[in-house]
């Protein structure tokens, strides 16, 4: 059974198609895109949906898309995270939601992948919020390491629309072949990962890779037919 997971909440309006096609979901916190309307709303649809429940909180930066580090001091991103997953809970909680995942967005996760000072950061403003949560990571990063020594189980996260390099980093967007589109090569991606622990590099070498959940980005072209492709061909956990 395989978890997929999305991220949602971030402008496309797309959700009442794709909650039904996934298990997981990452609602972004309003910080690079939404707002607490959206936040209302796409928990009321995960609920109906039966898909475990994720905040998505980021670097402040609507302009560009949560996708760009931003100069903050540790003080000022990490009020900033708390502020929203504090935001988070709230509108939850109105809903007796429960509150499944964590993960981080864009800059921020591809940051506290590498950077223990910021990945410390983000694990004091989760602990601040939340007595228990499981968090999202890529393997073999810091972020997996801070999250461990501090007791939050980690979930570990793969992505089956994007080309990874040789050190498991993420191929850039600005890339030609930084995103697959493909139906037939994303399910190849997956399948890799899942049943061999393996993913193929842009540079054409096999490497091992941790896989737990298994994201597609919902803005990615032809997300929903991709879902539904995948639904076709594999089990996918609900």
């Amino acid at each position: 059974m395989i978890d997929i997971n999305c991220d949602v909440g971030e402008g496309l309006d797309n959700e009442y198609l794709i909650m039904p096609l996934i298990s997981s979901c990452n609602i972004s916190c309003g910080a690079h895109a939404g707002s607490i309307e959206t936040i209302d709303k796409l928990i009321q649809l995960a609920l109906f949906n039966k898909v475990k429940i994720g905040a998505h909180p980021s670097f402040p930066d609507r302009k560009n898309f949560g996708r760009k580090v931003l100069d903050m001091s540790n003080l000022e991103l990490q009020q900033s995270l708390e502020s929203q997953l504090t935001i988070f809970k709230e509108r939850a909680k109105l809903q007796a939601a429960e509150i499944h995942h964590v993960k981080p967005h864009g800059a921020l996760y591809n940051l506290i992948s590498v950077n223990r000072e910021k990945a410390v950061i983000v694990i004091a403003a989760i602990q601040h919020v939340f007595e228990k949560v499981k968090l999202y990571v890529p393997c073999d990063s810091i972020i997996e390491e801070e999250a461990i020594n501090k007791g939050i189980e980690v979930v570990y996260e793969v992505f089956i629309d994007r080309n990874y390099n040789n050190d498991l980093t993420l191929v850039s967007r600005a890339l030609p072949y930084g995103v697959i589109t493909d139906k037939e090569n994303v399910l190849k991606h997956l399948k890799k990962m899942s049943e061999e622990s393996l993913v193929t590099t842009v540079q054409c070498q096999d490497k091992k890779i941790k896989a737990q959940t298994f994201c597609l980005h919902g803005d990615t072209k032809n997300a929903i037919g991709i879902l539904e492709y995948l639904h076709q061909h594999i089990a996918i956990q609900h």
